[in-house]
């Protein structure tokens, strides 16, 4: 049933790339991978495989690659994407050496792939669960490796319906698992084979704090400002919010940074600040004096935001009015508190950071009215706030240690 499922999926795709930019890209790019592989691969070096779906769990796998590479220079690392938005944002990431798609699970393809590279071992993050690589993987007595993944007990594999799929689990060497609900749940299904190590996302934070870059403009736009309110990764919902209660508090410094940076989003949003001097940071990079009694800076470019936040006193991430929250740990790790939508619930880190009250859910104006005039009023509870927020990051931190102390290269 798996592949039948797989083959319809593969026929749909191939049908939807003719119309869609996105799914034409990830199509080539798939059906190109084999011979990236073969162009690419050395037949004397040994290599570790990394399979990220997206961006999201690239930036997970991220910390485990690059001591890797730190450890064992000799060895090579392939990263595979099966995500346009992963691979087109890092196919010239240098902690690779190899960086191309994951052609589809067919099991052909899956032969070809594991033929033409080779690995030594293999590291999935999160959620990903290949049913013919893994089978083929076990085969070949290659260990295999599920990093930073987490279980719910509605998911397939805890269902009555799913135990032939669940199979798939049964591949992997060791399971590194972000709480204890995944071992519980995996135990369960006979999985012991289990180790909570957390998430290597809190790992990957610290690094881009540590490694922030210097932004001149940010920095000219905030010079002295006692109250900057940084939004990251906003929608139109989370937009009409606190741009309301910020054309009605204009002694805060906005730094907004939205999702989608198309010119009419920019515009729509221009549109919103009644009556604010507004720039843009490009207007602002080619002029800096552009900068000048400006109100709100609006960053219409990519690459920046986790940066930015180092210059906020409170934050907001957005995306909790729509599929879900965005990146909350790139802006708690500045120590400063995080407020988002309600749709967090599948999100450990934004429950966590709800529970140590680093963070806050709002669900409407009146309550992100109520918690900014708070803030506001009271700088000694914003303090506190921040302070929760940086230390539940820093108290998670480590995962990536614990994995590779008990992987053998």
């Amino acid at each position: 049933m798996y592949n039948i499922i797989i083959y319809l999926y593969l026929l749909g795709v191939a049908v939807y790339s003719l119309f869609n930019e996105k799914v034409r890209k990830m199509w080539r790019g798939e059906r190109d991978a084999i011979r990236v592989l073969r162009e690419k691969v050395d037949p004397k070096a040994r290599y570790v495989w990394f399979h990220a779906a997206s961006l999201g769990e690239f930036e997970q796998g991220r910390p485990l690659m690059e001591q890797i590479k730190r450890e064992h220079p000799d060895i090579k690392i392939l990263l595979t994407f099966f995500s346009p938005s992963g691979y087109e944002v890092r196919k010239n990431y240098e902690g690779a050496d190899i960086i191309c798609y994951l052609p589809l699970d067919t099991i052909g393809n899956a032969r070809r792939f594991l033929r033409a590279i080779r690995p030594e071992m293999a590291f999935f993050i999160k959620y990903e669960f290949w049913y013919n690589y893994l089978h083929i993987l076990k085969h070949r007595n290659v260990p295999v490796y599920s990093v930073s993944s987490i279980f719910r007990e509605d998911q397939v594999f805890f269902r009555w319906y799913g135990y032939q799929y669940g199979r798939v689990l049964k591949c992997f060497t060791h399971f590194y698992v972000q709480n204890e609900l995944s071992k519980t749940l995996l135990a369960k299904i006979g999985l012991t084979n289990v180790t909570v190590t957390g998430d290597t996302r809190f790992d990957r934070v610290l690094q881009i704090k540590e490694q922030a870059k210097q932004l001149p403009i940010v920095e000219s736009f905030t010079n002295k400002a006692q109250k900057v309110f940084i939004a990251g990764s906003s929608w139109q919902p989370d937009e009409e919010i606190f741009i309301k209660y910020f054309n009605e508090h204009r002694d805060w410094k906005l730094i907004i940074a939205p999702h989608v940076i198309g010119e009419d989003h920019l515009q729509q949003i221009e549109k919103m600040l009644e009556g604010r001097k507004i720039v843009r940071y490009t207007e602002a990079s080619s002029d800096p004096s552009a900068l000048a009694d400006a109100e709100v800076l609006i960053i219409n470019c990519f690459g920046l935001l986790s940066s930015i936040y180092h210059y906020a006193n409170v934050t907001y991430v957005g995306g909790g009015f729509g599929v879900g929250i965005h990146n909350t740990l790139e802006a708690a790790v500045w120590d400063v508190p995080v407020i988002f939508g309600p749709n967090n619930q599948k999100f450990q880190e934004a429950q966590g950071l709800k529970a140590c009250k680093g963070g806050f859910e709002i669900t409407c104006y009146e309550d992100f009215e109520k918690l900014m005039n708070r803030f506001d009023s009271d700088s000694s509870a914003l303090e506190e706030a921040g302070h929760q927020a940086g230390a539940y990051v820093k108290s998670l931190s480590g995962a990536t240690k614990l994995i590779l102390s008990d992987v053998t290269l």
